[in-house]
């Protein structure tokens, strides 16, 4: 099939391989991307309509677009092809062939799982340049060795002719949060709730929450109506169970470009509304999760990745006058460094639509690694629905897919698990299609923002297109997202539900090596699959097809498997395992010693019964809210798994939960002593530290900030909730000060602060080298201001670059009555 439409434009591109000046065209934005998506029924009876859907927001209109379909057999032989090509009219486009079922030689295809492969390529200026022509006949076969990052590649796998479905073992479906909240864990079921959400949409805080009636493309920032509590609203009453609000960062000081007037506060302020709307939103609807991020990067040499959890604006952008247009800097797709500040602050996040090549360069590779970017990374999305649909009935068509670089981010080392979202530009938070991202969260645990991210951080997060529908990978006992090691056999079981009556037609299980730069191939297509994995480091994952052609992603499992035999059969010894609990209002505190003859692979905590966390690393500990516990006693029990399955459980150990509300005061901060190092505490590079230079107030341990005599800033820090029904709050610390600087002039300064649920930075007191004394000195301050709050409490000390101070903090409590 040819369209052999040529505009003016194109033919003006065509002129570039005569030796025709390059057309003087407006450079075009940052977020510059060219999707191609593919439609093609799953199943058909007798043709089969292939339906190409291209866009392009940011090209002139009359841009060429270049295309190859081929149907693909088992083995990756075109057995049928077609070339054509297209041109863009208001940033979209679409084409189609309608295949027939048979080959190029006209022989009907024997019954089995094709694919239909699509190539495409979008003949801009500089495409063009790279070329060295426009003409579209001659675009793909050059762009093979000239350009092979710009083609985009879109497969989809179809059924022919008569297969009989995958044989599925029972599996009790998971609890649905939205309708099965109240009900128990089925017997046999995993014990977990399912939340399914859209994590990746923008509103008006930048280039989203377009009306529907006039919204076919990025809106100018800030520009529309709508705002992240609209979105909220709208995306909790369509059904989702979570939403995230995921901005442009350098779209708040109101422009695509940089706006060289902006005012930084102005800016950061934005920022900070939006995690102020989040919270309330969530505190007003305790079954919904509103989520306020940002989408940071650029597509055009850089890359999209959302934050979940920052709590101030990242940015590269300054004004006129040099100042930061926001509250963190990382220069413009410098992801290395952004890895190292998410690392540092605890900050977690997800690649979005992740092109094949050419994005999140670290060293000069795609998808570079680096150990902090491992460490945060968490998902990668497989697919969107059209960014700027504007569908509200959940069938749209166009669903750019990204499997491939999905297996390379895999590849590289990462540990990700899948996400399917619909990056809405327009006011249809949700409601575009069917695919959703599947959260599991520990039944029993109520859906909050900390649950979210533990679960996220645990990689138990599968994608899906159909919001009805269920995957769980499980390997030798351990649950998707897991990391164990593993001796002989390893069995591999892929569970599927269908609360709507769905039907798994097809399913297949992948495998690769982390790290190895290779190839992910396919294992197998049977739901259990027992294999003697080779020595070394392996992932694996699952995929499900429905009867209908909606697909399903499991998280990987990654398995270390050492030498010898064993495996699930020889090892035999459950590891041992014991559990301490401390606090009783506010944060509690939960922690694990297990040991392991091989080696424990997680460690689960379960108060009165009902599991509250798993910590798959030593050492092993958990946070909890007091507030989801009624006064009074409660029992706690840890359990200890290793990777043969074995289970050992702790001794019960029992607690209170006073809430704020008895006479005596209670201490909400954990190890505020520092004895147990940095538990629960966030630090810069080696604050918390028993170093006997400098003394601690008691014990060993204190935390050091500062002290080097250079320009250098540290903090130590650790989130607090003080109960509403608290009495009095307060903040209660030992200091030390030891200055070179002398006592006149205040040069190196500590601030002690609380970081609100905002972002907001409130100083509650300073503290300088004019303040040098020896030995400590006992500090109070007043926290009644923030009781049923969560904040962080925060120590940043900030040294000049010469003469050193030290300040020296130890015994840190928030106590409450």
């Amino acid at each position: 099939m040819q369209v052999k439409t040529l505009t003016v434009r194109g033919l003006m591109l065509a002129g570039l391989a005569c030796g025709m000046p390059a057309w003087a065209g407006m450079t075009l934005p940052d977020h510059q991307e060219f999707d191609a998506a593919l439609q093609v029924p799953f199943r058909a009876e007798a043709s089969r309509p292939i339906t190409l859907h291209f866009e392009y927001p940011a090209a002139t209109p009359g841009t060429p677009v270049a295309w190859e379909v081929a149907i693909l057999d088992r083995q990756g032989r075109v057995r049928r092809a077609w070339q054509g090509h297209t041109v863009l009219q208001q940033r979209t486009a679409q084409a189609g062939v309608n295949w027939d079922g048979y080959d190029s030689r006209h022989r009907a295809l024997a019954p089995g799982y094709y694919t239909v492969r699509l190539r495409a390529i979008a003949l801009d200026e500089a495409n063009a340049r790279r070329l060295g022509t426009g003409l579209a006949d001659q675009a793909l076969a050059l762009a093979a060795n000239r350009a092979p990052e710009q083609v985009d590649e879109q497969r989809y796998d179809i059924q022919v002719g008569a297969v009989a479905p995958a044989a599925m073992p029972s599996f009790h479906a998971l609890p649905r949060h939205a309708t099965l909240q109240a009900q128990s864990v089925s017997a046999g079921s995993l014990p977990y709730t399912i939340y399914y959400g859209d994590l990746h949409s923008q509103t008006n805080h930048s280039d989203g929450g377009g009306d529907l009636a006039t919204c076919h493309g990025e809106q100018p920032p800030q520009s529309s109506a709508y705002g992240p509590a609209d979105a909220y609203q709208y995306a909790m009453n369509r059904g989702l169970d979570m939403l995230m609000t995921s901005e442009h960062n350098h779209m708040f000081d109101g422009s695509t470009g940089t706006n060289t007037s902006a005012n930084p506060a102005t800016a950061r302020n934005l920022f900070a509304s939006g995690l102020q709307a989040a919270s309330s939103f969530r505190a007003a609807h305790p079954n919904f999760l509103a989520v306020y991020g940002q989408e940071w990067g650029v597509i055009s040499n850089g890359g999209h990745m959302n934050i979940f959890n920052a709590d101030g604006l990242i940015e590269w952008e300054k004004n006129s006058a040099g100042q930061l247009i926001g509250d963190y800097y990382i220069a413009k797709g410098d992801y290395g460094s952004l890895y190292t500040l998410m690392r540092q602050h605890g900050w977690i996040g997800q690649f979005n639509h992740p092109a094949s090549s050419g994005q999140f360069v670290v060293n000069g590779s795609n998808f570079g690694y680096t150990a902090d970017g491992d460490a945060v990374m968490v998902l990668a999305e497989v697919l969107n629905s059209s960014a700027f649909s504007v569908n509200t009935s959940e069938t749209e068509t166009s669903r750019p897919n990204y499997e491939t670089a999905f297996n390379t981010i895999l590849e590289r080392g990462y540990h990700v698990a899948p996400g399917s979202d619909q990056d809405n530009h327009c006011a249809n938070w949700g409601a575009s299609y069917t695919n959703r991202t599947g959260v599991l969260i520990p039944s029993g645990t109520a859906l909050s923002l900390a649950s979210f991210l533990d679960a996220l951080r645990a990689r138990r997060v599968f994608a899906t297109e159909d919001k009805a529908g269920q995957i769980v990978l499980s390997a030798n006992g351990h649950v998707m997202g897991e990391r164990f090691s593993n001796t002989g056999p390893l069995t591999l079981t892929v569970d599927y539900a269908s609360t709507a009556g769905d039907t798994a037609q097809r399913v297949q299980v992948f495998q690769g090596v982390p790290g190895s730069n290779g190839t992910v191939s396919e294992l197998s297509e049977t739901a259990s699959t027992t294999i003697t994995p080779t020595t070394g480091d392996h992932f694996y994952y699952a995929k499900i097809t429905q009867a209908d052609g909606n697909r399903l992603w499991s998280a990987p499992v990654w398995v270390t498997q050492g030498s010898g035999g064993g495996g699930g059969s020889g090892d035999t010894t459950p590891p041992t395992v014991n559990a301490s609990e401390s606090g009783s209002a506010g944060t509690i505190s939960l922690a694990a010693n297990a040991s392991d003859d091989v080696g424990v692979s997680r460690v689960e905590f379960y108060v009165d019964g009902a599991l509250k966390a798993t910590d798959s690393n030593a050492p092993y500990q958990a946070s909890l809210d007091s507030t989801t516990l009624a006064d009074g006693s409660h029992t706690l029990i840890a359990k200890a798994y290793d990777a043969a399955a074995n289970v050992g459980s702790s001794a019960t150990v029992g607690f209170s939960v006073a809430n704020g509300s008895g006479g005596g005061s209670s201490q909400l901060l954990v190890n505020g002593d520092f004895e147990s190092g940095a538990t629960a505490w966030t630090q810069t590079s080696g604050v918390i530290t028993n170093d006997s230079s400098e003394p601690a107030h008691a014990g060993s341990w204190k935390a050091w900030l500062d002290g080097y005599g250079s320009s250098h800033n540290d903090y130590v820090r650790q989130p607090v909730s003080i109960p509403p029904t608290a009495t009095s709050a307060t903040l209660d610390f030992y200091l030390h000060v030891d200055s070179a600087e002398g006592t006149s002039t205040a040069y190196d300064t500590l601030q002690v602060q609380l970081i609100t649920s905002t972002g907001k930075y409130v100083t509650l007191a300073t503290f300088s080298n004019k303040d040098a004394a020896s030995g400590y000195q006992h500090h109070t301050l007043s926290l009644d201001g923030y009781k049923g709050q969560t904040v962080q409490v925060n120590f940043y000390g900030t040294e000049d670059s010469s003469a050193q101070t030290s300040f020296v903090v130890d015994d840190v409590a928030v106590k409450v009555q």
